[in-house]
Order: C-alpha cells, then structure tokens, then sequence
C-alpha cells in the first residue's frame, strides 16, 4: 500500500471510533430503558460540569445520533488527512472549549450532542484553507462549504428545542482555533528567486551596453523552497 493510500485509511480511524462509542452509548441507552440526558451539560450548574465531558457522548434519539454521526466521520476524516499534526489537538480544544462555552452561557437546560465538535471542525476546516492560501486547502474549504455550508443556519435561534448556543460557540472555537494555528500544520509553499552566477558575471551584466537588452543576457534562475514553518428539558447540540 503506498503512503498516500496509507495515510487516507489511517486518516479515518478515530473519526471512526468515535462515531462507533456514540451509537455504542445510545443502542446501550435504548436497549435497557436508561435516560442518560441528566449527563449533558447544564448551564451554570455545579452538577452541570458533567456535561464537558460527556455531553458529547449523548443524543436525543437515533435520528440526531445520525444527524451527528456522517459530518463526523467526514470532517474528522479531513481533519486528521490534511492536519495530521494538528488533528489531536484541534479535536481535544474543540471539544473541552465549545462545551465550556456553552456551560457559561447557554440556557438552562440540558445541552447534550455532538453538534459543537462538529461545528467547530466545520470552522476550522472552512476557515483554515484561506488562511494558509494553500490550494489543496483552499479546495477543501469550498468543498466542506459546498457539503456543509447550511450548518450556519444552526447557529440562529429559529428551533427553541435545539441547543443553537452550542452551535454557535462550536463554531467561534473552531474559528478562532483556525486563526491560531495559522503558522502551524501544512503551509503554502513560497518560492525565491535565487541567481546562480557568481560576482563575475553580476558585474558583467553592469557593464552591458544601453543596446544589449536584457533578454539577451544568459542567466539562469531557478525556484527554491522556501523553509516550512429547564433542566427537565434537554436541547439537542
């Protein structure tokens, strides 16, 4: 298998895992008649910093579990292919800080889903290619676009049932997280002229003649990279 191939399998594992530990929790929640809502967070509530951890984990039924579970498998998948160094840590801080967020200002209510993390990957990955102005990157960011654009619907108030405050700080974090690794991870490649001829020939070219026009001079250049560098209520996220 060569590396290419390699990487776009190896790219897809823990995206994979964790969409996996999902369904594992909810088919576990729905085959033995348990409730785990009392899980997710719970805005400004000591009992509610339980909802960091594990909110993520827990979905109002199969119908948000799916909703959730494709974007998932599909932006982590590009997280980890494009930003293989960046991958862990964009997903770990999209996950502490969109809940975190959501904690101090949401609702009160139980926020439970994994829409913040997959808002936040949606940001980062949007934002990021423009950024770096890489191609490839840049691509990335139209087709994420293209796939997932309407998710900035989510981020307004429009459904009172769904957590739109989870979206929308999903959303900022992913952002911001974007415009802070912006040095770090895949970079456009910069070229720089570099000239080949030694001091001799520079000065030959000095003393040409107003008649010898440039075209007519032999050098030769070359590109060089350049170094890489309601708490009965539960709102679904």
């Amino acid at each position: 298998m060569n590396p290419t191939k390699r990487r776009l399998y190896y790219s897809m594992v823990v995206p994979a895992i964790i969409v996996f530990v999902l369904w594992l929790v909810k088919i576990v929640e729905w085959q033995w008649h348990l409730d785990f809502v009392s899980f997710g967070i719970l805005p400004r509530k000591i009992e509610g910093l339980k909802g960091i951890l594990f909110s993520f984990f827990i979905h109002g039924d199969f119908s948000h579990l799916v909703n959730n579970s494709l974007p998932l498998l599909v932006l982590g998948w590009a997280l980890f292919f494009f930003y293989k160094d960046l991958g862990p840590r964009i997903l770990v801080l999209s996950y502490v800080l969109s809940a975190l967020y959501t904690w101090i200002s949401a609702r009160e209510a139980y926020h439970i889903g994994a829409s913040g993390v997959v808002y936040a990957l949606f940001g980062f990955l949007f934002i990021s290619g423009f950024i770096r102005r890489s191609k490839p990157l840049v691509a990335i960011s139209f087709l994420i676009a293209f796939l997932y654009g309407s998710l900035v619907w989510g981020i307004l108030p429009w459904d009172k049932s769904v957590s739109w405050e989870g979206h929308f700080w999903g959303l900022f974090v992913g952002l911001i997280l974007a415009i802070y690794y912006r040095n770090r991870g895949p970079q456009r490649k910069v070229y720089q002229w570099e000239d080949e001829e030694e001091e001799g020939k520079e000065k030959e070219f000095m003393g040409t003649t107003e008649s010898q026009s440039v075209d007519e001079l032999e050098y030769e250049y070359h590109f060089i990279p350049k170094e890489e560098e309601d708490k009965s209520q539960s709102l679904e996220r």
